[in-house]
């Protein structure tokens, strides 16, 4: 399941989530990485990402739980790795680090963040994802790119799971998302799904990615696929979508739920779901 923690209170989403936790068939949870709410006129609460998780990962015992996903734009990617690293032993290994290029134009700008033309920021993204994955794996790194360099830099401490929480990719762009994915993914996100024309599109998007696989030598099997499915206030129209895209290739389904988090709302997709 995923909320996004946004127009909402502590409690609130406190409370959702330790009701998903004792739910068996959420086997994980996330938030998005956004400082304004998405929804309306992106004016109200919003809280922080990385926090937010740290306490959810404190009342929580069993679900995993990530970002989907965390936008590369708006943290160095060194302190990046030790979010990861801190959050994975706050959670017991719990942790899944969802990863994404940025791309909230209004948000960067009311913020004074760069966010800089889309090629380079996808040539940034994939130089954190090297530099990340050196930060949790390496007890010294020394690193010199295009945009970033690191100089005896130590990653400690290293995360709870070994070598690394699992890496999740999201997004559906062909040339690069996807490319980015078939080298570091151990899981990929389809973004949305709503209706028929996201299927069929995520059905092109499975083929795509096995294409990148080939040709960096990976084998595909390797990456989890997982499905955003959005309509959870209709549950058997999310069973059915759940279906259809496992149909063609998913792995598993994610549901959204929007606010106000409505706990009932929670069980209802939950018993949908399990036919």
């Amino acid at each position: 399941m995923k909320t996004s923690q946004e127009l909402t209170t502590w409690s609130a989403l406190a409370e959702f989530w330790r009701e998903a936790d004792d739910i068996d068939l959420y086997d994980a949870g996330w938030l998005f990485d956004h400082f304004y709410p998405l929804s309306g006129d992106n004016d109200g609460d919003c809280f922080e990402a990385y926090t937010a998780l740290a306490g959810l990962a404190a009342i929580t015992h069993r679900i995993r739980l990530g970002l989907m996903v965390a936008s590369n734009t708006y943290r160095h990617p060194t302190v990046t790795a030790k979010m990861v690293a801190t959050l994975d032993h706050i959670s017991g290994g719990r942790f899944e680090f969802g990863y994404g290029a940025g791309w909230f134009e209004d948000e960067h700008g009311a913020y004074g963040l760069p966010l800089p033309p889309l090629r380079e920021r996808f040539d940034r993204f994939d130089e954190s994802l090297e530099l990340i994955h050196l930060l949790l794996t390496k007890d010294s790194v020394d690193f010199a790119g295009d945009y970033y360099t690191l100089k005896g830099a130590h990653g400690s401490p290293k995360p709870v799971q070994r070598p690394h929480p699992p890496f999740v990719i999201g997004g559906r762009g062909e040339k690069r998302t996807l490319r980015s994915a078939a080298r570091w993914a151990n899981q990929w996100n389809y973004p949305r799904v709503a209706g028929e024309e996201d299927i069929a599109d995520l059905s092109r998007k499975i083929e795509v990615l096995q294409h990148h696989c080939a040709d960096l030598g990976r084998n595909p099997e390797e990456i989890e696929i997982s499905v955003q499915l959005h309509g959870a206030e209709d549950p058997a129209r999310l069973a059915q979508l759940s279906d259809a895209v496992v149909g063609v290739g998913a792995d598993h389904v994610i549901v959204y739920f929007s606010p106000p988090h409505d706990v009932a709302q929670l069980v209802a997709a939950a018993e949908a779901l399990r036919g």
